[in-house]
């Protein structure tokens, strides 16, 4: 409700006229104010829960090699994101050979800007429990996923550069925030992945990282290591190269192992 409590005007209808004039406009703001809150709390809201499994459905399999393959799972609509800021990570659950329960840490490849799916990198090992999930895993079934889950969240031009080491699927979490940096136009992070696997084919997302490497040749440059050690990867790797790191003076605050 409206009131006049002071200097009323001497024609009512010119207060009248007035009261509805301001009223319009309020509500008409108020209107403005309260659509965008809403589409932006539309836009944040992911389809991931932190505490439940939640099903999605496999749409498509493509083999990278004899033992890696990339998976892509359909969203609940095309609109949909999945809700995850770099950084972060998902669990995902399967069975094993026997029949038994597992549940392991995968890093999307995607970021919220890929709307209606999102696509995770695998390497499926001859001995891994949840391996065994995804070597038998087709299109049309679905995965048990459960996120977001925080251990290292990326905020926008919060260091200058960034090394990064990465062996086998360890690139997955770089090649996350590598999408980050680069794809933001105000993130001027520069990166130096270093990238170690057994053989040139076990090289994984290569085509990718090489048209990063070529469009940002100022912020991004990649160097591939064939060879058998080096920091997202094995325990014996990570334990190797923190040894390494601390003897060239990177401290543990100077570190991160995902």
């Amino acid at each position: 409700m409206w009131t006049f409590l002071q200097n009323p005007p001497v024609n009512k209808l010119d207060a009248l006229i007035a009261l509805v004039a301001v009223s319009a406009v309020s509500a008409t703001a108020a209107y403005i104010y309260l659509k965008k809150k809403a589409k932006d709390a539309y836009v944040l809201v992911g389809c991931l829960d932190p505490t439940t499994f939640k099903d999605f459905k496999l749409v498509k399999r493509t083999q990278i090699n004899h033992n890696s393959a990339r998976f892509r799972f359909a969203l609940p609509t095309s609109t949909s994101i999945l809700g995850l800021h770099a950084g972060q990570f998902i669990r995902c659950r399967g069975m094993d050979r026997e029949g038994k329960e597992v549940i392991r840490p995968y890093t999307p490849i995607t970021l919220n800007s890929d709307v209606g799916y999102f696509e995770l990198v695998v390497k499926m090992y001859p001995l891994g429990r949840m391996s065994h999930h995804f070597r038998e895993m087709r299109e049309g079934e679905y995965l048990a996923v459960k996120g977001p889950i925080d251990r290292f969240k990326y905020k926008p031009g919060q260091a200058r550069s960034l090394g990064m080491l990465a062996g086998g699927t360890g690139i997955t979490p770089m090649f996350q925030l590598i999408r980050a940096i680069l794809e933001n136009p105000k993130d001027k992070t520069t990166i130096h992945l270093l990238y170690a696997n057994h053989t040139f084919v076990d090289i994984l997302l290569k085509e990718e990282l090489d048209w990063f490497a070529s469009k940002f040749p100022n912020h991004f440059k990649v160097c591939y290591v064939l060879s058998q050690i080096l920091r997202c990867g094995p325990p014996e790797m990570n334990k190797a190269m923190a040894a390494h790191l601390n003897e060239l003076g990177y401290t543990k605050d100077m570190q991160f192992e995902f």
